[in-house]
This record gives structure tokens, sequence and C-alpha cells, in this order.
């Protein structure tokens, strides 16, 4: 029997309102599968599936079952481009049906419609007895990446399968479901690509609307410059395929360990990494700043370990920190922002970095650093002498780690 048309009108003003407060792909998927349900449609499981784009991953599934009986409501997957994850997509029904071009596809499960898919055995073996698949597609210049259409898939464990009704219902709301879950996908979208190439907190606070140029605030944190030792010499003698896994595996390295305690990295260098750390107490930045570093340096003895294991180069790290007040915010041209700090604490610190190699040194920190320390932890830092700092008008006097002491204290 047909779906009663106020219930249809009421799921289609549901998802419209849903999907105009940025719902997410889960509420949504659970809000529409329960009012079909309590519609009258007799819906088992529910799925749709979108691309994405993302540095790790190629895109996100949504599931829902009527028992409540799920292993994972999201999974995230890798490229189906390539080995064991493109074998099974070209054994995916969905697959099947981009390659024909076609809108929708149907089997009925308890028939054994189930040929060349593996994945509807498993269905039918579990008490499946109808497959309706769909796709919704974008037109190809308004696709983001590989986010060209939202795929979905309704099953019933009725007797008989669906019934023609439902299978209009579903027709009629799925683009509307399909539209919402677009719209959040693609915000989603927004902030892994600003927050990738920004960073975290660059990112959102220009999701939050801080593009203006020369809107920038001043504030006092610590700011982190950090290098690779020797890096010209291991681009002039390594491969490419050599060199990008190194910048990559040690970018991971200290990246992960300065997100660990709550920095943020505003800006990749080449190998160079700029990073602050923000925090009302000084103390409490520049303990952050030091609790990354032994973060990185523990990360860095387990990549060395497994570089070496498999006959691949390595390198090393130093790191400059410094403290002191900096502009943070947009800067640049009308077509062309950064968002980064600049100021005298920010040239200082790079120049304080860019010492370490001179004088065979992993860190070196100011004396503002280390005066912003609590008074135990001074006594981890010896001095290294007093420097005049390239574009720096005094001379500074600089610490390092005390190896020693260091060991004791970590």
């Amino acid at each position: 029997m047909p779906i009663a048309e106020t219930a249809i009108n009421m799921i289609f003003d549901w998802i419209v309102d849903r999907g105009l407060a940025g719902d997410d792909e889960i509420a949504l998927l659970n809000g529409f599968c329960e009012r079909c349900v309590a519609a009258g449609l007799a819906l088992e499981r529910g799925t749709a599936i979108i691309d994405t784009l993302h540095p790790l991953y190629e895109g996100r599934v949504f599931n829902w079952r009527r028992d409540g009986q799920l292993e994972r409501a999201i999974v995230e997957y890798q490229s189906s481009l390539e080995g064991e994850a493109a074998e099974t997509w070209r054994k995916s029904p969905f697959y099947h049906l981009l390659e024909s071009g076609g809108s929708e596809m149907r089997f009925r499960l308890a028939r054994g419609e189930t040929t060349d898919f593996p994945v509807l055995e498993e269905l039918r073996a579990d008490g499946q007895t109808d497959y309706f698949g769909m796709v919704q597609r974008f037109d190809k210049d308004k696709a983001i990446g590989e986010m060209d259409c939202i795929l979905s898939r309704w099953t019933t464990e009725r007797p008989g399968g669906f019934e023609d009704g439902e299978i209009a219902a579903l027709r009629r709301l799925t683009p509307a479901l399909g539209l919402a879950i677009k719209s959040t996908s693609l915000t989603r979208v927004a902030q892994s690509l600003v927050e990738a190439y920004l960073g975290r907190d660059a990112g959102r606070r220009v999701l939050n609307g801080k593009i203006t140029r020369g809107s920038v605030e001043k504030i006092h944190a610590v700011i982190w410059f950090s290098d690779m030792h020797g890096f010209t010499s291991l681009s002039e003698r390594l491969a490419t395929d050599q060199l990008i896994p190194l910048l990559d595996d040690y970018a991971e390295a200290a990246i992960g360990a300065i997100h660990a305690v709550g920095g943020d990295v505003l800006k990749l260098i080449g190998d160079g990494i700029l990073a602050i750390f923000e925090a009302e107490d000084p103390a409490a930045a520049s303990r952050a700043a030091l609790a990354a570093e032994r973060k990185m340096r523990m990360k860095l003895e387990a990549l060395e370990e497994r570089r070496l294991g498999v006959g691949a180069p390595v390198a090393s790290i130093y790191v400059g920190l410094h403290i002191g007040d900096a502009f943070y915010g947009n800067i640049g041209s009308r077509d062309r922002l950064d968002f980064t700090v600049v100021g005298p604490a920010v040239n200082e610190a790079n120049r304080i970095a860019s010492m370490c190699s001179s004088i065979g040194r992993n860190v070196l920190v100011s004396s503002a650093f280390l005066e912003a320390l609590p008074e135990p932890e001074r006594a981890n830092f010896a001095s290294v002498g007093r420097f005049a700092l390239r574009g720096v008008g005094r001379a500074q006097e600089l610490y390092t780690l005390d190896p020693i002491e260091a060991a004791s204290a970590g």
C-alpha cells in the first residue's frame, strides 16, 4: 500500500529543516530512517556514502539498522583505486551502477538475485529480502575532488520485499536526504581543508569570519621554530621517492607532538615548522612547548629505529623557542592572504633556531622563555653563551637543555 502523502511531506519538511540547521550526516540518516519506519515503510537497514576531499581518506559511509546492532555507524575509507580496497569496490553493486550510468538498482534477495555481488549474498544470508540502491549525481563542473555523487541503499526483511509504494517514497525522499548530507559534508570539507592548510586554530578563526585583510590581534605566546639538520645536503643526494617520505615522517613526528599538548602549527616552510603555544599563563605555554619538544624526541627515536630497520635515510630536528608579543591574523594582498604570526618575537625565534646548527645544539631557548618557566624547571637548562642574532638589535644569551638535568627531570 502507498505511504500516506501527508507522511511523506512531513519527512520531506523534516529533512529540509534539519539540513538547514546543519545536523551531521549520521543524525540526518537516523532521523530519516526512523521517520520512514514510523510512516509505515518496512525499512530494516539504510546506508549513505559520499566521497570527500581529505588528506587521509577518500570518503565516508553512514549506516543505520532498525535493530541498532551496528559495528560502526560511520566508516571512513581510504583510496579505492588500488589494492584490496579496489578489488572490493569493483565487486560492489554501486560500482556496477556507476559504470552502467544508471540511477537506481533493485535486487530481490529472497529470489536469489545476488549474482556476482558478495555483499548481496551476505545481506540475504542475514535475513534481508530486498535491496534498493540509488545514486544522486552532481554536475561534473560542480564536483569537489571525488565528491561527485551520493550513493544510498535500503533493505527490508519483509517477506516479499518492498512494496511499490515504499519504492516510490524512497525515490521521492532520498534526493532531499542526499542534498542535506551533501550540505553537511561540504561544511566538513571546508573545515578539513582550512585546518590542514592553515592550522587548527587559524582554520577555525577563518571559518568564524576572520578573513579581512589586516584583521590581526596582539597575542602573547611561545613561538616555536624547528628545522631539519643538513636538509640541503639531504635534498641534493636523495631521490624524490626517498626525500618526500622522509619529510612526511619527520613532520608527522613534530606536528603530532605539538598538537598533542595544545600547540598550533601555523606554517610548514620546506622542512621547517612555525608553531605557537598560546596561554594566559606564560608558564603554562612554556611548559607545553617543552612537553612538545620531549614528545617529539621520543617520536624521533622510534622513527629512527623504524627507518634504519628498512634501510631508509634518517635525519634530526632542531628547535628554537622564544616567548613574546606577536600579531596574529590575516596579512597579504587582497586576493592572497596568509593567517600567521609576525613581529620581532617571531623573527627572534627564527634566528634562535638557526643558531642550533652553528653551535651544534638540538634545542635553544631565549632568556625570556627561560624566565617564563617555573623555577624548578629552569634548572634543566644551561647557558651556551651570548650571541649576536642577525636582525636583532642586542646580543642574546641562549640556553639549552642540560642532558643530565633533563634526563633526571624527565
